[in-house]
């Protein structure tokens, strides 16, 4: 079977313009297909930006929202996946006001995939704006893999990751908004992360400076694609960047008869971690 190559869109765009943002994503997804790339992964929160502050509430669209439906047909236009991160408002009227921080995967031809509403939320912004999802393990299949979908913060949790490799993840796609001084998620946790669960990660993140106050924000870039091997396949810098990188199914099939970790578990022992 033969390699899939992504597309690691790593930006902040410009935060409170959505249509700038919808912008950027059709070049990106022009220059990705053009690269031979089957799927394009954007930050957390792209469509609008992280820094938005009391923005949330009026950016916020519901999941078939007008965005969501200007992404469909850049992803059926060039004929390419896309995983973008945006806030999502409820659909439920009867409801209050509900706020997630999310995630969208389209396929090549503009339909739905899957939908993740990041579970583990950091810090005040998002605790005060977000209400968590309850779904760990979202999935899709994709030009022959099977794809997850976790939320920056979500990958810092080693028991979420666990629950991918254990439903059968191929690749973790991981949209984030990694700010300074936590680089060290993205240089060693997320690759460890892919070894110790047999998958490829793909970690995408925003850079540069964004917000004011108690709401300011450093992002670190370093976007990555890390293997089932532990290593680093494709690494971005601390600018905007659109990274290539191969998902291989041959690399994951030795790696996963070499390595005994899920095979070695012993689960009746840890009965007690919740």
């Amino acid at each position: 079977m033969p390699s899939s190559r992504i597309a690691l869109l790593q930006s902040s765009g410009r935060p409170g313009d959505t249509v700038k943002n919808l912008e950027v994503v059709d070049g990106a997804a022009r220059a990705a297909a053009a690269g031979g790339a089957c799927l394009l992964v954007c930050p957390e929160m792209f469509l609008t930006g992280y820094a938005i502050g009391a923005d949330v509430s009026r950016l916020a669209e519901t999941a078939d929202g007008p965005a969501a439906g200007a992404v469909s047909r850049i992803a059926d236009e060039y004929g390419i996946a896309v995983l973008y991160g945006y806030p999502e408002r409820s659909a439920d009227p009867a409801r209050r006001e509900t706020i997630h921080n999310a995630a969208r995967l389209v396929g090549p031809d503009g339909s739905p995939l899957a939908d993740y509403r990041k579970t583990h939320l950091f810090g005040g912004f998002e605790q005060e704006w977000f209400t968590p999802g309850d779904t760990p393990v979202v999935q899709a299949d994709l030009d022959g893999l099977r794809v997850g979908i976790m939320i920056c913060y979500d990958v810092e949790f080693p028991e979420n990751v666990r629950a991918h490799a254990l439903a059968g993840t191929d690749l973790l796609l991981v949209p984030t908004a990694q700010m300074h001084p936590f680089q060290f998620v993205a240089e060693s946790v997320v690759p460890v992360r892919a070894f110790e669960n047999q998958m490829y990660v793909a970690y995408v993140n925003r850079t540069g400076h964004e917000g004011e106050g108690a709401d300011a924000f450093e992002f670190v870039g370093l976007s990555c694609l890390a293997g089932p091997d532990g290593t680093t396949r494709a690494r971005a810098g601390r600018g905007d960047e659109l990274l290539f990188g191969d998902v291989d199914p041959e690399l994951l099939r030795a790696s996963r008869a070499a390595n005994p970790y899920l095979r070695d578990r012993c689960p009746g022992l840890y009965g007690s971690l919740h």
